[in-house]
């Protein structure tokens, strides 16, 4: 998987919204954090990888939460995705 930064990130209400544009094969590696996260896919399509477990996100699938201290990666599946991670400040 190919490493991208965050394309647009603002704050509001309490919460961090990064949102990313990504092709296929790009994304976030694995990783964790010390915080909970929602994640939701806006267009194109996204898998999320955590613990052994593959969720594919498409713009219909509702936002999961990603518990802290538990690794994740997200990987885009076609080209311009737009996925969101919102978390509280």
């Amino acid at each position: 998987m190919i490493a991208i930064g965050v394309t647009h990130t603002y704050n509001f209400a309490g919460t961090t919204h990064n949102i990313y544009h990504a092709n296929k094969g790009e994304g976030l590696p694995a990783h964790d954090h010390i915080y909970a996260h929602a994640t939701s896919c806006h267009s194109g399509s996204i898998v999320v990888r955590k613990e052994g477990k593959e969720v594919v996100f498409t713009k219909i699938t509702q936002p999961a939460v990603l518990v802290a201290a538990e690794w994740h990666e997200i990987e885009a599946l076609e080209d311009g995705t737009v996925f969101e991670n919102v978390f509280m400040e």
